[in-house]
């Protein structure tokens, strides 16, 4: 890869590096927080990022194609909404380690909705914030939110498997077939 392509790749982080040196130059102190901050960010991702691969090249060489069909495909109804949910209240870790898993679900054949529920799932349902919100807010706040998050969860996904046409749906799993 050429110095060129190698911008062009990066071009928005070096374009956040670039604003966060100018930052510096103009107020040091300003900018000095700002790197501490994004090397903490940076660090936190690299501490999360390389065991969610390591689980998706499992998941990728142990579990079948066919059996995620069945579970999470074009026919899987109710069962598959259901485990989308549940796969994405169990999980773990920020929203940006939801991104590579939906891709793996996407190239074993899961149904574009369910993907949809699954992101969603994990970015509002996490288990242990669950948990946490009952212990620190009381059960009924833990449950209302719960019993407002699912239908609006199934609604966004229900609008945007509609919204979005084959063509693009098509188009989305090509990409991810393509990927190694």
């Amino acid at each position: 890869m050429n110095l060129l392509n190698l911008i062009k790749t990066y071009r928005y982080f070096l374009l956040i590096i670039l604003f966060d040196l100018i930052i510096t130059i103009f107020h040091p102190d300003t900018g000095l927080t700002i790197f501490k901050y994004t090397a903490g960010n940076f660090a936190e991702m690299l501490a999360i990022i390389p065991p969610i691969f390591l689980l998706l090249g499992l998941l990728d060489v142990w579990v079948p194609r066919e059996t995620i069909i069945r579970y999470l495909g074009e026919g899987s109804g109710l069962k598959g909404i259901v485990l989308s949910i549940v796969l994405g209240a169990a999980a773990a870790g920020p929203l940006y380690g939801a991104f590579p898993v939906a891709a793996v679900m996407a190239k074993k054949g899961t149904k574009y909705r369910n993907i949809i529920i699954f992101l969603c799932s994990w970015a509002t349902l996490k288990i242990p914030m669950f948990l946490f919100e009952m212990s620190a807010l009381g059960i009924k706040f833990a449950l209302t939110r719960w019993l407002v998050n699912v239908p609006g969860i199934l609604a966004i996904a229900y609008f945007i498997d509609r919204l979005i046409d084959a063509e693009d749906k098509a188009e989305f799993y090509r990409r991810q077939m393509a990927n190694p």
